[in-house]
């Protein structure tokens, strides 16, 4: 029987840090990471858009499809995935504090746009 997993992830399997955060937070995980399908935005164009998500806002910030077909993406995507991790959860309630979201929430967009513009990616 093929294990279903509790969370996609959508995220840019191009992206070098991408590719090493997710590395890092399976490690940290451990066997909680096995509930988690990670999912590379340019291979699930089609079912992001049946999710309402273009290719664009995909790349542009992390979305997350729980179990129950809700759409998570931003900030409170990554605070989803932290919160699952002991050692994160501390942060995942610190960067959900209303003064803070925001301007990580400005930081992170930036962070994103300037690498999508330096690979050639931005639209």
């Amino acid at each position: 029987m093929p294990h279903h997993a509790c969370i996609k992830v959508y995220y840019d399997a191009v992206c070098p840090s991408c590719r090493q955060d997710r590395r890092r937070y399976e490690r940290w995980a451990g066997s909680r990471a096995g509930d988690i399908q990670w999912c590379d935005v340019s291979e699930h164009q089609d079912e992001l858009r049946t999710r309402g998500i273009s290719t664009d806002a995909a790349l542009r910030s992390l979305h997350l499809a729980l179990a129950d077909g809700r759409i998570i993406e931003g900030i409170d995507a990554y605070r989803i995935l932290m919160a699952r991790v002991p050692l994160l959860r501390p942060l995942a309630w610190l960067i959900g504090l209303p003064l803070i979201k925001p301007g990580l929430r400005a930081l992170y967009d930036g962070w994103v746009k300037r690498r999508l513009k330096q690979q050639g990616r931005w639209s």
